[in-house]
């Protein structure tokens, strides 16, 4: 919606998404939800779905805000539902990022449920510790993913 095109960014289809062994997806909030495009990105994978062929795949979600009251948890609370119904994981982050899930001297996004940032009027970049979160989850959830593949 009125963004200018990414031509250095690669970009997936629906489909391409059976190829991998797990997920960490990442969106903008709308009001307390995923962004209307990336839900028109999950509604595109119906036939996904009604095949199965992301079942039993790990799955994170990270998702920034415009404010602090803009809805990270409820978009996290919302998003699961998408993964719930390809019968994907949903792998939260809980605390396991240690002491920076309990930082209050400065401003952080993120919750157990995944990482986060305040992007303000989008002018605002994510700070040193949220992306230290964004790392943790990264490498947190490639971790049970590989120990999922392995098992299989």
């Amino acid at each position: 919606m009125n963004a200018p095109p990414k031509s250095d960014v690669p970009v997936i289809t629906p489909n391409d998404l059976a190829e991998a062994d797990g997920f960490v997806f990442g969106f903008p909030t709308r009001f307390g939800m995923m962004s209307a495009q990336f839900k028109a990105f999950l509604d595109a994978t119906g036939g996904l779905w009604r095949t199965q062929q992301l079942a039993g795949k790990p799955a994170g979600i990270f998702y920034s805000t415009g404010s602090q009251g803009g809805g990270q948890e409820t978009t996290a609370l919302t998003a699961i539902t998408q993964l719930v119904h390809h019968g994907m994981i949903f792998v939260p982050i809980g605390y396991t990022f240690g002491a920076g899930m309990f930082e209050m001297e400065q401003v952080k996004g993120g919750s157990p449920y995944g990482a986060g940032t305040y992007a303000g009027d989008g002018s605002r970049m994510p700070s040193e510790l949220e992306l230290a979160q964004a790392f943790h989850q990264g490498k947190y959830i490639a971790g049970i993913t590989k120990k999922l593949k392995a098992a299989a």
